[in-house]
């Protein structure tokens, strides 16, 4: 079973706050959610708000994947593609190699600079975004099956916090993203790892995090109905 301290936990939430602070010149980096609040048990993931300079927001965007991977080698990067054309905001899904899949990282990279609001009402950046910059493309097109396991993943969390009726929620939702039907059985293990084979059918690309998904069902979930 990987290890679930939360000093662990904590010293890496720390380390990625110093290198993004110290990857773009005044820029701001702080914890979100329930390490913030102090509310957050072993399972909780890592949410970071990164706030930089309105005119460096497109540099820093292309800086996150070696950013990140300078703290602990990246298992995989991706970008939510409902802001991934927003001028002034971003939010990246990463997890790392050796880490619990627990552990995610949600960060969100805001430009501090605005002038005015957009048509929407949103803060508008002071300079357009120029574009990720000369560092790789962290997501060239969003992955539906590895958006689906990370349902999977959540759904463990959710058993493991007795929390049923949002494990079936998660299941589900991944599922129909995957056009997989959601057979939901309460057998926990046996209905992640069935959500994880189904992602892993609809692009073999996933396979790797598929079998990690369902390690992690099977590891934590004691056999049983919710």
């Amino acid at each position: 079973m990987d290890s679930l301290d939360p000093d662990v936990r904590g010293a890496f939430a720390a380390a990625l706050l110093g290198c993004l602070r110290g990857g773009c010149p005044g820029s701001e980096a702080g914890l979100r959610g329930s390490l913030a609040r102090g509310t957050a048990d072993a399972y909780s993931d890592i949410d970071v708000a990164w706030t930089v300079p309105g005119a460096e927001f497109g540099a820093a965007l292309g800086r996150v994947p070696v950013i990140l991977g300078g703290v602990r080698p990246l298992a995989s990067l991706r970008v939510d593609p409902e802001l991934r054309h927003s001028p002034d905001r971003r939010l990246f899904f990463a997890s790392f190699t050796g880490l619990p899949l627990f552990w995610r990282l949600d960060l969100e990279v805001r430009a501090a600079s605005v002038t005015g609001l957009d048509e929407a009402g949103r803060p508008r950046a002071a300079a357009p975004d120029p574009g990720p910059g000369p560092g790789p493309d962290p997501d060239p097109g969003w992955s539906l099956a590895a958006s689906a396991l990370a349902n999977g993943v959540a759904a463990v969390k959710a058993v493991l916090r007795d929390r049923p009726d949002t494990a079936r929620g998660l299941l589900e939702r991944g599922s129909a993203r995957i056009g997989a039907p959601a057979v939901l059985t309460g057998r926990w293990p046996e209905d992640i790892a069935r959500l994880a084979d189904a992602a892993a059918r609809a692009e073999p690309a996933q396979r790797a995090l598929a079998e990690q998904v369902r390690a992690l069902a099977y590891e934590h979930l004691a056999e049983g109905t919710g």
